[in-house]
């Protein structure tokens, strides 16, 4: 999985009149907890723009004031108005301790379905994924060459090694529906047959 690095500094006073005044600098408050300890500090609003505005799951080599940590973002919190980064939250990352993460799906090749005039019909776009950090995947990937008009992919037809999907297994992922074009088609068939 792909790592960012974010540099941050420890923030002596943790309170709603410090944080506002780290946010009026451009950084934004964040702690680290899941470790021994918690970590309040503060990082730059910029430096979380590659972590926070992307649908890929990053793992984050934090650098606190010296302190090294690997992490990933569990939470973000915005401003209502302005969408602004007002709070992060990371969890400090443990090899032997299990992970859950919300993993983007990837679409892979060309459907039959499609090609026949078919509509594909995307319902979920990331999976929760539960394994040791070492063994969570970049994306799920979900190959569409079987998907036939009124087919589906679902939860349960996708498998993972070294861990576990947390979503439904009835979820359906991905399926191709009969398009307007091709009913009406079928329609205007089904009346000259007759």
């Amino acid at each position: 999985m792909k790592s960012i690095a974010i540099s941050g500094s420890l923030r002596e006073n943790v309170g709603k009149r410090d944080s506002k005044e780290l946010r009026y600098q451009g950084k934004v408050p964040a702690v680290l907890y899941g470790g021994k300890e918690q970590y309040h500090f503060s990082v730059s609003a910029t430096d979380l723009k590659p972590v926070i505005y992307t649908p890929d799951v990053h793992f984050i080599e934090l650098d606190i004031d010296g302190k090294k940590f690997q992490a990933i973002l569990q939470e973000a919190q915005f401003h209502p108005l302005t969408d602004l980064v007002r709070h992060v939250d990371f969890l400090e990352l443990n090899d032997s301790k299990e992970v859950a993460l919300n993993i983007p799906i990837k679409l892979t090749g060309t459907s039959p379905g499609v090609k026949a005039g078919g509509k594909l019909v995307q319902k979920l776009r990331s999976l929760r994924v539960k394994a040791l950090p070492g063994d969570l995947p970049q994306y799920i990937e979900v190959g569409l060459e079987s998907l036939e008009v009124g087919s589906s992919v679902r939860v349960a037809d996708v498998k993972i090694e070294n861990g576990k999907i947390r979503n439904n297994s009835d979820d359906t992922i991905v399926s191709v529906i009969m398009s307007r074009a091709l009913r009406q088609a079928e329609q205007e068939a089904a009346k000259a047959g007759k």
